[in-house]
């Protein structure tokens, strides 16, 4: 298919291809008019790469463009619109709902019926629908009254219902390098009809760089610092570190704290406290709390780790966390966040150990698959026992009547009995904790191990202690 502009009809919204006004942000002005000039996405448009194949060839179809801000998203829609020679509608899933889809549809008919034009209809935040707007989408995609393209800063997967996927193809913009971000700003400061190319500004290299470096891969924040600085100075002016850093404010932290950056932060941080790794969760935390995170939710994640990742390794992993915890409440962010570091730094360099976990898992599961099981008779309390049939009643032997306080008898039901769940592991207290088993398991207790010994325990007896600093025999 020949390469065509993409027109909005009358009354159709915004349309991309209009003629550039100086009463557009420069981000607007700039905005690529061929596949070939945009940066960072070669990934994607390349010749040979699918997306970009299938925007020359005219067959794209519905897609998902998912990346961060100011990659493209909304650059390589109005490419579709253009190369495929679409009419472009533009929805903002902020301000426009199901009444103005109805309206865009019913065009959308008109113009395929009378002119035999598609109509490209583009949802910026799609992520911003809810479930039943989006579903208002499907009958339409699915009869080619409209073609699709959303544009989302989140995981598609969890931002878009399933069905709507299903029928558009999912492709992962990513975030703009330094070089880049330096070659937009190059172009606007060059560029004489859309850019500033007029004003003859200077700007080094040293400073373009700088520029790069501050705007965290988005283009359209490089360049509405430029803009900003640009408008207070004159013409042939140099463009210095100073003016733009004031331009751009406050260098603000990649971080969503309802969706996907918090979960993907808060994970990183307990993988490093779970890799031992203090200086890793330290800055996971800190990037956290400077987005204005709540402290608490690392409180409640470093709780977890006390008892997945640490256990009975070191049992005073959770009553330091509790404790640091208390301490957040009654002093506030300011001092209390100290609190919060120290108990990151404490569960991140103690010894591990997930036994506890897998011992829970396991107990658990053994439950599940005996529910109805009845308690031994002699674990009955004096008035059930009296209640049990004769044959079955068995005297409660009293641990403290006997040497160590402890008798071997059985405490689990008859089904399960010989089955243990907790096998320490080599560090910390568990060592202490093993010697102890061993002590009660030559006595008639419970075996220290069993047949039923996860891979995962069996692992971690075979780690060589002394390799370990404080954990040597």
């Amino acid at each position: 298919m020949s390469k065509g502009v993409g027109k909005s009809g009358s009354g159709d919204g915004p349309s991309f291809f209009a003629p550039g006004s100086k009463a557009e942000p420069l981000a607007a002005r700039m905005r690529p008019d061929r596949l070939e000039d945009v940066l960072g996405q070669q990934h994607l448009l390349a010749v040979g790469r699918p997306l970009g194949d299938a925007i020359r060839n005219g067959g794209i179809g519905s897609v998902i463009l998912t990346g961060p801000s100011g990659t493209g998203k909304t650059t390589i829609a109005s490419l579709i619109g253009r190369y495929t020679q679409q009419t472009v509608v533009v929805l903002n899933a902020v301000t426009d709902g199901i009444p103005r889809l109805r309206e865009i549809v019913t065009e959308a008919e008109r113009r395929l019926n009378f002119d035999g034009r598609r109509t490209l209809v583009v949802v910026d935040e799609i992520h911003r629908w809810a479930k039943s707007q989006q579903d208002a989408l499907l009958p339409h995609v699915e009869n080619g009254v409209i073609s699709l393209c959303g544009a989302t800063t989140e995981v598609p997967a969890f931002a878009v219902v399933g069905a709507l996927l299903s029928r558009c193809r999912v492709y992962a913009l990513r975030p703009l390098v330094i070089g880049d971000i330096v070659e937009v700003v190059e172009r606007a400061l060059s560029d004489r009809s859309r850019g500033l190319g007029e004003r003859a500004l200077h700007v080094t290299p040293d400073t373009l760089r700088w520029l790069g470096e501050q705007c965290d891969g988005d283009a359209r924040r490089a360049l509405g610092a430029l803009e900003a600085v640009s408008n207070t100075l004159p013409d042939g002016a140099t463009v210095s570190v100073d003016a733009l850093s004031a331009s751009l404010g406050i260098r603000v932290v990649a971080y969503d704290r309802i969706d996907i950056d918090r979960n993907a932060v808060l994970s990183a941080f307990h993988k490093s406290c779970r890799g031992s790794d203090p200086h890793a969760a330290l800055y996971w935390l800190a990037r956290a709390l400077l987005a204005g995170e709540d402290a608490q939710v690392f409180l409640r994640r470093l709780a977890a780790i006390a008892t997945e990742d640490i256990g009975l390794a070191d049992p005073d992993a959770l009553q330091v966390v509790m404790t640091a915890w208390e301490a957040y409440r009654r002093l506030g962010p300011a001092e209390g966040e100290r609190a919060v570091a120290q108990a990151t730094v404490y569960c991140a360099t103690a010894p591990k150990s997930n036994r506890l976990y897998l011992a829970w898992r396991a107990a658990q599961e053994a439950a599940q698959g005996t529910p109805s099981e009845p308690v031994p008779a002699h674990l009955l309390n004096s008035e059930m026992h009296l209640r049990t049939d004769e044959a079955r009643r068995v005297s409660y032997q009293y641990p403290h009547d006997y040497p160590g306080a402890f008798v071997a008898q059985p405490y689990q039901p008859d089904v399960l009995q010989g089955q243990t769940y907790y096998q320490p592991g080599p560090f910390g207290e568990e060592k202490r904790i093993a010697q102890r088993l061993a002590w009660w398991a030559e006595r008639g207790g419970p075996p220290v191990e069993s047949a039923g010994t996860t891979p995962a325990a069996v692992s971690a007896e075979q780690v060589n202690e002394s390799s370990i600093p404080g954990e040597s025999a």
